[in-house]
């Protein structure tokens, strides 16, 4: 099997730091840089401190490497950063011998990573996705970071394990290391995700977090540059930085055709997006990949009061909503809030409404209420609409697996590691058990609830029997071993 291996050399940009130089890990960081002190106000612009020189420390050789697609058979993409502007090289092989492995002459090279190339003809697809994970630091620090991000990192690797490399990619729906301009934050997220983005492809989403009021003022450069997403969708940013890339883009993998979008550029009627998602939709082969899964930050559905997100909620279903129902689009993803909720259609609709699922409960900890009730705000509504078939709060992530007959998809816990919601979709766009009926719950699930019920009330009459006759020889034995007799115990031991 011939493996082609693409190399990208992303320019990150400087980080700050202040005396006294704390020990921070500026390993991403390709510059020298000087801590300079204070300035003395009797004797203005003479530095009081000077730093020593301190970089990118020698030796390591290459960093933080993640793998990408290429929509091409036979490709993977490896990105990773050294120290030096220095010519990089890539090797690569059949064998463990001579396996995957990056770096230079100057600096060294990396440790031995090993990979699944695509494959055009398979008929099982793998994935996991998530949204809002962020990072955490091993240190303390001014700026918020997400915990429980490490959980999530764990659960995913140790499961990569268990798939014994049937993995094809991780989804990464919006709102991605919450650096929100500063910069080793990538760093440290880009450290923390490479056991898994090293083992698997690694593919993120546009989101808030990494442009405008919510990015603090990365403009999208960061995300544009340490990214290499497939095709060529790029906007202007309207100042001197350079144009924002890995807006919208699409592929297959086995049986399932994967679209990501921008809820934070236009895709309004008559945009370059629009027209991109009318094209790539429209095109789909259904009989080769019969199963569409369309991924964007910002929710088109979502029981939670957010009501700064009306607004664009109204204008994702003005605008595209119609094409998902036109071309009968399998599922929806969705992060920015912080919970898992799925949500469905009527008895008579599920033929041609995508099933909709919220999963930006991969790290941040910002957790919001679930709709008010209207004579009561600060109070949620329990149980949840009728069109919410299930909420979560649990960290973790959402397993999908397809093949041609259907999609699975398995919500999955951090710390339990239980799936605590299942759906499945047949290729002919039904819902097994995740169609709404009129109380709230499907008949699938009403049958698996009822049954569990009565397994469990019996297992329990079951388990009071035999332990009341357990306890009845346990009894006999004893006062038989022991004549009936009384062994006195000191008040402290009592």
């Amino acid at each position: 099997m011939g493996i082609w291996v693409g190399l990208d050399y992303p320019s990150i940009g400087e980080s700050t730091i202040g005396l006294p130089v704390p020990d921070i890990p500026l390993a991403g960081d390709r510059s020298k840089h000087e801590a300079h002190g204070p300035r003395s106000q009797s004797s203005a612009g003479h530095l009081l401190a000077e730093s020593d020189r301190v970089g990118f420390e020698p030796g390591r050789g290459p960093e933080q490497v993640h793998f990408a697609l290429t929509g091409k058979v036979g490709q993977m993409r490896v990105m990773f950063v050294t120290n030096d502007g220095m010519e990089n090289f890539v090797k690569y092989g059949l064998t463990r011998e001579n396996m995957d492995r990056v770096g230079s002459d100057s600096e060294g090279s990396s440790t031995t990573y090993s990979f699944m190339s695509p494959n055009k003809d398979s008929s099982e697809t793998i994935a996991f996705l998530f949204g809002d994970m962020g990072t955490a630091t091993p240190y303390s620090t001014f700026v918020h970071t997400q915990d429980e991000s490490i959980s999530t990192i764990k659960s995913i690797s140790r499961d990569i394990e268990a798939l014994d490399d049937k993995l094809n990619f991780i989804s990464h729906i919006g709102d991605i290391s919450y650096a929100r301009g500063y910069s080793w934050l990538w760093d440290n997220f880009f450290y923390q995700i490479e056991p898994v983005a090293s083992k698997v492809p690694y593919h993120p989403n546009w989101a808030n977090g990494i442009y405008g009021e919510d990015g603090g003022g990365e403009c999208g450069v960061p995300y544009s540059l340490i990214f290499h997403m497939l095709g060529n969708s790029s906007e202007t940013t309207g100042t001197r930085a350079p144009s924002t890339r890995n807006l919208y883009y699409s592929f297959d993998v086995g049986v399932v055709h994967f679209v990501y979008f921008s809820t934070e550029t236009n895709f309004f009627q008559g945009s370059k997006q629009y027209d991109f998602l009318k094209h790539d939709l429209v095109s789909v082969d259904r009989n080769r990949t019969p199963f569409v899964v369309v991924q964007g930050h910002g929710p088109m559905y979502i029981t939670s009061y957010e009501t700064r997100n009306v607004h664009l909620k109204d204008k994702l279903l003005k605008h595209l909503e119609p094409l998902l129902v036109k071309n009968k689009v399998t599922l929806a993803f969705w992060g920015h809030v912080h919970r898992y909720e799925r949500l469905g259609t009527n008895d008579e609709e599920w033929k041609a409404f995508s099933v909709h699922l919220v999963i930006g409960m991969a790290g941040h900890d910002w957790q919001p209420i679930w709709q008010p009730r209207r004579d009561a705000l600060t109070i949620p509504i329990f149980p949840q609409p009728i069109r919410s078939l299930y909420r979560g709060g649990e960290f973790g992530y959402v397993r999908l697996v397809a093949n041609k007959e259907k999609v699975t998809l398995y919500y999955v816990g951090n710390h339990d590691g239980e799936v605590h919601d299942v759906v499945e979709i047949m290729s002919s766009g039904q819902v097994l058990n995740g169609i709404v009926t009129a109380d709230g719950v499907t008949r699938r699930d009403k049958v698996e609830i009822s049954s569990w019920y009565f397994m469990g009330a019996g297992v329990l009459v079951l388990g009071a029997f035999l332990g009341y006759i357990l306890g009845l020889v346990l009894s006999s034995r004893k006062d038989a071993a022991m004549g009936n007799r009384w062994t006195p115990l000191k008040s402290d031991e009592a």
